[in-house]
């Protein structure tokens, strides 16, 4: 908009410039031919410096229409000129002064456009650094944001799940409201206060309930907001806030992602010029130098605080480091509880069974959780959100939308079937693995289908003989694929990267090999590289050798226990798998009824998936041709002709011939095979 004013004007001022000029310029050999043949009517002669400017009119232009031209300050040039007036004996020459104009003019009509462009510049740059009030040069102004919105307060009740962590800042919100109760008792409150935790965890949000319940000026800052594209902007914009916190005593400074600008000096490729270390020093002077700060509370925030300077985390400046982790079950079902405040909830929702599915959920998660749930409900027009939609809405969080009208061919499906039938049959076999809470060969996401396998209970801790049925269960997959079509398939890429994971930890980190109680591997790497980008090897190759075998071993020794189990249970493994085929997904209930008593459960599965319509059980009849049986088959398992029948009695199926040749064809069930009888 000011740009185009500025155009504007400059416009105007040169159509103006532009009126005041003559409309016809000529030569020098022009205007003496038109003068010696009578055409001029009038000339005015002014002299300028070493020419002759002259302005006229000439026969058959209008009378606004002038004529220009230049001649040599000469005697030759006046006697010509002279000379041609005599011959047509007209006094139509007439000779001016020059005209003289005041030097404060000259100096102004020269210097007013570039002031104009100047300050033009200055204030554009001045909009595009966010500063207001007008100011032009506002660099080093802080970007402090002062909170002070009383409907928006958010206070230690709209915080849940992280009880220890709120009565830590109820001491901060105290001593900002009554400070005498601490002085006589000689306590001198934290003067810095260090949020640390996984992101989505409520570490702004805690800060935002002390804003709400202190009472006093709240100060919030970015930690990127410090350093821009200017030297030495950081350490002004670092004076400002503080001085602005000064003049609104007592208050509180909460800096968010304080990495930012407090990472370790030194690391950075400018050394000690670096404009962030800059900012930093400056932030360690208004914390704790000679000048004092009473009545100033600093909080801060991060998820890294390994790649903190050691200054900043001295006592005297951040006192106090507070952990906020991720809320356990009975955490989780408070925050549910305060994100469901303004939600209609059908009375069969079970927030306790929802937090106790969600293990390792932040509170950002959860809220999402809850949101994603009120969405399918709308999309359904429902009035309120019932269980159905909560597990939707988890299984879009964990895996991504159901992509139901994705084409999958015949024998993909029956490999995700029984991939996943795999790690069904290990989570419900092994006391250590995690349990099955769901199965379902629907894809989500990249994931053809995915088994949800939780723990039993919040752990802090594993065991070894855990850490070895966790691998024994992410290897079930892949197993019963071999097992069941004497081929594999590439499902398990994920299942594999995690199971190698665990073994390499177990090896380097947690001491449970053959290498005995020893930690491999140095990974604090540089701040500015990333920790996995200089992993320090501080053992010989000798050892890595070692540790290469020793998680060969596990995995090897995990994959060998995993096919003896499915081997052992072959007829639930099928069980599992082909119900899967004809009802899409399982959830725990049916699970543990399959595996125990051979059926699913007494009750209506058309809310399930639309496939099944019956109250009775479900009664699966496979009947197939010899060879087509025979292919589908283990190889080690030569079963004869007979029919393979599920019935409400279970599966009814010879036992397995060990001795059996291995060259059998692979095959899969027609569709037929998976049809309810």
């Amino acid at each position: 908009f000011y740009l185009l004013i500025f155009l504007v004007i400059i416009g105007i001022v040169s159509i103006f410039n532009n009126n005041n000029e003559p409309n016809v310029k000529m030569t020098q050999d022009e205007f003496y031919k038109h003068l010696e043949s009578g055409d001029v009517t009038s000339l005015t002669m002014q002299p300028e410096s070493s020419v002759f400017e002259i302005t006229g009119k000439l026969k058959g232009y209008d009378d606004n229409k002038n004529f220009v031209t230049y001649v040599p300050f000469s005697e030759y040039s006046q006697s010509r000129i002279n000379d041609a007036a005599n011959k047509l004996d007209k006094d139509i020459i007439n000779v001016e002064p020059p005209e003289k104009t005041s030097g404060w003019v000259t100096f102004f009509t020269s210097i007013i456009p570039f002031v104009i462009i100047f300050i033009l510049f200055f204030f554009l740059l001045n909009q595009a650094q966010g500063g207001g009030g007008g100011r032009v040069m506002n660099f080093g102004k802080s970007k402090a944001k002062l909170y002070n919105d009383d409907k928006k307060k958010v206070r230690f009740n709209d915080v849940a799940g992280a009880d220890e962590e709120k009565q830590e800042l109820v001491e901060v919100v105290e001593f900002l409201k009554d400070p005498r109760k601490f002085a006589e008792l000689g306590a001198r409150i934290p003067k810095g206060v260090l949020l640390v935790g996984p992101p989505g965890t409520g570490k702004t949000l805690l800060a935002r309930a002390v804003a709400g319940e202190a009472g006093t000026p709240f100060f919030s800052i970015s930690g990127s907001d410090f350093v821009e594209m200017f030297v030495g902007v950081g350490a002004s914009r670092v004076r400002d806030l503080f001085e602005n916190a000064k003049k609104n005593a007592p208050c509180i400074i909460f800096i968010d992602e304080i990495d930012a600008v407090g990472r370790q000096r030194g690391a950075g490729l400018g050394g000690g010029h670096d404009e962030r270390e800059q900012t930093l020093n400056q932030l360690l002077v208004e914390m704790d130098g000679f000048g004092g700060n009473e009545g100033i509370i600093i909080i801060a925030a991060t998820n890294r605080a390994d790649v903190l300077d050691p200054a900043l985390l001295r006592p005297g400046r951040f006192d106090r480091q507070i952990t906020v982790g991720r809320p356990d079950v009975k955490g989780r079902e408070e925050v549910l509880k305060v994100h469901a405040r303004n939600k209609p909830l059908a009375e069969t929702v079970d927030l306790k069974a929802i937090a106790q599915r969600t293990p390792g959920f932040s509170g950002a998660d959860l809220e999402n959780l809850l949101n994603e749930a009120a969405l399918v409900a709308a999309r359904q027009d429902k009035k309120k959100i019932d269980m159905s939609d909560l597990d939707e809405a988890s299984d879009r969080v964990i895996a991504g939308p159901a992509k139901k009208n994705r084409v999958i061919s015949k024998k993909e499906r029956n490999i995700v079937a029984w991939h996943e039938a795999g790690h069904t049959i290990i989570g419900l076999v092994l006391d250590d693995a995690e349990v099955v809470h769901k199965v379902t060969i629907v894809p989500r996401g990249q994931a053809g289908g995915y088994a949800v396998m939780l723990p039993k209970e919040d752990r802090f801790f594993m065991t070894e003989p855990e850490l070895k049925d966790k691998i024994v269960g992410l290897l079930g997959g892949r197993v019963s694929e071999e097992v069941t079509f004497g081929e594999v398939s590439t499902g398990a890429h994920n299942d594999f990267q995690r199971a190698t994971g665990i073994a390499r930890s177990m090896v380097m980190e947690y001491g449970m090999s053959k290498l005995g109680p020893l930690q491999f591997g140095n990974s604090q790497g540089q701040v500015f590289l990333g920790r996995d980008f200089n992993n320090d090897q501080n053992y010989s190759d000798a050892i890595a050798y070692e540790i290469d075998l020793e998680i060969q071993r596990i995995i090897r020794e995990a994959y060998e226990r995993c096919k003896k189990i499915l081997t052992e249970n072959r007829e639930k493994l099928d069980l599992v798998a082909k119900t899967l085929l004809e009802v899409e997904t399982l959830d725990a209930e049916q699970i543990q009824s399959l595996f125990h008593n051979g059926k699913l459960p007494d009750r209506d599965y058309t809310a399930l998936n639309g496939n099944l319509t019956t109250d009775e059980n479900v009664k699966v009849n496979i009947n197939t041709k010899k060879e087509e049986k025979e292919a589908l088959l283990d190889p080690l398992d030569k079963r004869g002709p007979e029919d393979l029948e599920i019935t409400e009695e279970g599966l009814n199926t010879p036992p397995i011939n060990e001795g059996a040749p291995q060259d059998k064809p692979l095959s899969f069930p027609n569709e037929d095979d998976n049809k309810k009888s």
